[in-house]
């Protein structure tokens, strides 16, 4: 007899394309799942798992947490979805923003990252009357055109043109131009070579879509200096930062300050809510002539699930010093059993995020993961899965520590990551062994 969640897979294959509502969803075993409870998740076949991605980190506090699943029902009795004029909960949800991200004056609400940082980048090319944007190979902002390139691209076509899709405007792709992260050089370049043609540099501070490289300060120093100089904006994109590593995002951390921040994914521990935030003379714009459209934004349960996680995360300060101590707990044990195994390996992250590189470090760019074994990551990930702890398995993906984990989690989860990567290095799929 077939397994449940393969058979729930193959009628969902009937009906969507692929069986899944979006590309990176369909990884194999496990197909499909039933049920999410703090930390844990369980698939069709009754399998349970230490969940580690954590829907691509939207879920911080855990599964089901009931500070938000109170909030959503008692949203359910209140406003219903009006289309026309304000709720209250859209006033408190901005009032938090405004109060807790560092650069954000005004704000407005969306339902997804991608259309967060759709926002930004229509805004500050109307704002400067220029065409070009500049993002970073191995960042990812979303699916729409002009930011839909370069991101988990192989050798051959990284720093060139590596569109993410078929379909897409050509002169939307081509005007987005790449720049390595953590090199201000390539950066300066891409200035020299557009001069007064580059409307905004838009940075995820920390590239979490290919894991979890960190920034220097001189780096994010010297991008708000550039842009600055040279009469361009510069765009934080904290969909995967914000609220995650920091109340105020990654910018709270750094102390430099982005003219425009999108965010999303954990503002409202797993329901679809997402915003732009930014100075209140460049937000003016959606007063007059830039386009703010959607019928969902500002809906009132997803605006309730938002105002209970941040409300929860602001009055909680203790959850940060909680998550950031268990994420270092990890990559240090990993890292230990890395060292005894003699392989070439760095583990990487920030707060309660974790990855591991199969290649030698330092790893600061994405040139340093052209050098990263592939293969040897999706074994890892996929091994640790099979032993019940849920991780990604596809190459360069991250893994989430939530405020659901315990020490006795991560523990646990060692002990499995020993016993995966010593069977690695006896089968001789570890780099370096």
């Amino acid at each position: 007899m077939k397994p449940a969640g393969l058979a729930l897979h193959q009628a969902a294959r009937a009906v969507l394309p692929g069986g899944v509502n979006s590309a990176t969803r369909y990884v194999g075993s496990p197909y499909a799942f039933v049920a999410a409870e703090g930390a844990r998740v369980t698939d069709a076949d009754g399998t349970h798992y230490l969940d580690y991605h954590a829907a691509f980190g939207a879920v911080l506090l855990g599964h089901n947490a009931p500070v938000v699943n109170e909030a959503v029902a008692r949203a359910l009795g209140g406003v219903d979805l009006m289309g026309i004029g304000v709720t209250r909960p859209e006033i408190e949800l901005a009032e938090l923003v405004t109060e807790l991200i560092p650069s954000a004056e005004t704000t407005i609400s969306t339902m997804s990252g991608s259309e967060a940082t759709a926002q930004a980048v229509r805004l500050t090319r109307a704002v400067t009357g220029r065409p070009l944007l500049v993002k970073f190979q191995g960042c990812y902002h979303g699916w729409h055109d002009s930011v839909a390139r370069n991101v988990i691209s192989p050798p051959e076509r990284a720093y060139a043109r590596d569109p993410l899709s078929a379909g897409l405007l050509d002169e939307a792709v081509d005007s987005t131009l790449i720049a390595e992260f953590n090199d201000l050089d390539s950066v300066r370049a891409c200035f020299e070579r557009h001069p007064e043609r580059i409307a905004a540099v838009i940075l995820e501070p920390v590239p979490h879509n290919v894991g979890a490289l960190l920034p220097t300060q001189e780096f994010v120093e010297g991008l708000r200096a550039l842009t600055t100089a040279h009469g361009s904006l510069l765009i934080f994109d904290e969909v995967i930062t914000g609220f995650r590593h920091a109340l105020g995002g990654y910018q709270q951390v750094c102390g430099v300050m982005p003219d425009l921040t999108a965010f999303g994914k954990a503002m409202g521990n797993g329901y679809p809510v997402a915003g732009l935030a930014g100075r209140r003379d460049l937000m003016a714009r959606y007063e007059s002539d830039v386009l703010l459209a959607g019928t969902f934004n500002g809906h009132p349960v997803t605006t309730a699930a938002a105002v209970a996680t941040m409300t929860y995360l602001r009055d909680n300060p203790d959850f940060y010093h909680r998550t950031h101590r268990l994420g270092e707990r990890m990559r240090s044990g990993l890292s230990d059993i890395l060292g005894e195994l003699s392989t070439s390996a760095t583990v990487a992250g920030f707060g309660g995020v974790f990855a591991v590189y199969f290649t030698s470090g330092p790893v600061r760019g994405y040139r340093d993961l052209l050098r990263n074994d592939g293969d040897a990551y999706r074994v890892f990930h996929r091994r640790m899965t099979e032993a019940g702890f849920l991780m990604l398995p596809m190459a360069l993906k991250r893994n989430h520590i939530s405020g659901a984990h315990t020490e006795a989690d991560i523990d646990l989860t060692l002990e499995a990551a020993r016993d995966v990567l010593k069977s690695m290095h006896t089968e001789g799929l570890l780099p370096g062994a």
